[in-house]
């Protein structure tokens, strides 16, 4: 409640906090309409390389015309949101250095893009949310100590699975309990071998793009997220990929435990998915050693324990995102960040590839993803997902094979590659 105050208070005043939006997908489109409802926030600025995309947004909630400046020009982008008026345009890195501009929310989901977007906001002093967790996993280390040199929040968003994660994470924590799992669901099994083609009619119907609606299948999404949570909070993938069981709601709590009391981990502290009946919903597995806790847990109807799940019935995607917004520009927090490498998303082959192949990107036809511990990574020399696009195929590759710097050259002319390099070096 005391942060719609704030915002009622930025309304009143007529100072809402202005966001800046690098791709209007269907993500970014939702966005922009929850911040039409909102108070105390509004989109002044919408990047796309289809200035269509925007100018059809805008103009769904009542802004057109002359209300509305096309342009990729600096000065004119600034004197229009001088003038009140919201700005579209092909150049997203021009959102990160025009003047009205509070804080860029990136939502293309392009490790590239995302980097790029990133970066350029930090350095000219802009807060940045990220609906990409693509490139978080990739090189949010990196960003996110970087914003905190320079004084400016960058985050992950509320909304998507990892910051629903990390609420109930921090809260459960927070209480003193261990947390022994954390999770979402999932609502289909993994195809790793899914692609746009296979996946065109289901997406079409749905309207989504197929290459989108083919990184939820083959897992890639499902990977990256739990990363994300891994790296936020230390928890750690089990088993290359995690487990992924057909688990029910009411069977967390017995099956994402320790083998030794009847579960699947071998150990506590971990990050998994279910394909049963949990999605869109997220939980954290806890427990205590304290038996009085137990008692009033039992007497709260948490069950008889010793483990206790708390759920999350629903992740509302960009709708949520503007809470990322408003807690970072008011509060200066992040909803979550990677800390450290904890785990590392590797590429794996989804096709045979042949030697002078130039791989295509998540979600396409030529590789998959799958979580690791980072040092496990490490060790095999597995090429992080974020850096895989455009990368080229040195030696052949068996379908299910590990995409490794031994058998593949990642593009070293690309900028997320560059930001990854400096984080390793950091790291190390």
């Amino acid at each position: 409640m005391e942060l719609y105050n704030h915002l009622k208070k930025l309304e009143a005043a007529g100072t809402p906090i202005a966001v800046g939006l690098v791709g209007c997908g269907q993500m970014g489109s939702g966005f922009v309409h929850m911040t039409r409802q909102m108070p105390g926030m509004k989109t002044v600025a919408i990047a796309d390389i289809d200035v269509n995309r925007p100018l059809k947004t805008y103009e769904a909630i009542g802004l057109s015309g002359d209300d509305v400046c096309v342009t990729n020009d600096e000065a004119k982008a600034a004197e229009a949101l001088a003038r009140g008026k919201v700005l579209v345009t092909q150049d997203a890195l021009l959102l990160t250095r025009t003047p009205g501009i509070d804080i860029l929310v990136e939502a293309t989901g392009s490790t590239e893009v995302g980097a790029k977007v990133a970066w350029n906001s930090i350095m000219h002093k802009k807060h940045v949310v990220m609906l990409n967790v693509e490139t978080d996993v990739t090189v949010g280390v990196h960003l996110n100590r970087l914003a905190k040199q320079v004084g400016v929040v960058y985050t992950v968003a509320s909304g998507d699975e990892p910051g629903e994660c990390k609420k109930l994470y921090d809260f459960s924590a927070s209480l003193g309990f261990e947390v022994v799992c954390l999770g979402k669901g999932k609502n289909n099994p993994i195809d790793y071998h899914a692609t746009p083609d296979s996946c065109r009619e289901e997406a079409l119907s749905k309207g989504m793009n197929p290459k989108m609606l083919a990184a939820f299948k083959d897992g890639s999404k499902t990977m990256v997220e739990l990363a994300a949570m891994s790296n936020a909070t230390g928890l750690v993938p089990d088993v290359p990929g995690t487990h992924g069981p057909k688990a029910d709601l009411h069977e967390l709590a017995s099956v994402m435990i320790p083998e030794a009391d009847g579960g699947i981990l071998s150990q506590r502290g971990c990050v998994e998915y279910t394909t049963g009946n949990v999605a869109p919903g997220v939980f954290v597995i806890i427990t205590t050693d304290d038996p009085v806790i137990h008692a009033e847990m039992k007497f709260v109807s948490m069950g008889e324990g010793p483990y206790y799940m708390l759920y999350r019935p629903y992740h509302l995607t960009s709708i949520e995102t503007p809470i990322s917004v408003a807690e970072a520009v008011i509060y200066g927090e992040p909803t979550l960040v990677s800390e450290r490498m904890v785990s590392e998303v590797v590429a794996i082959a989804k096709r045979d590839l042949e030697p002078g192949r130039v791989v295509d990107t998540i979600g396409g036809f030529d590789f998959y993803n799958r979580i690791y511990k980072y040092e496990e990574a490490k060790a095999a020399k597995g090429v992080p997902m974020g850096l895989t696009p455009g990368g080229t195929v040195l030696k052949p590759i068996k379908q299910d094979e590990m995409i490794t710097f031994d058998n593949f050259a990642p593009d070293p002319t690309r900028f997320a590659y560059k930001l990854r390099q400096l984080q390793d070096a950091m790291l190390a």
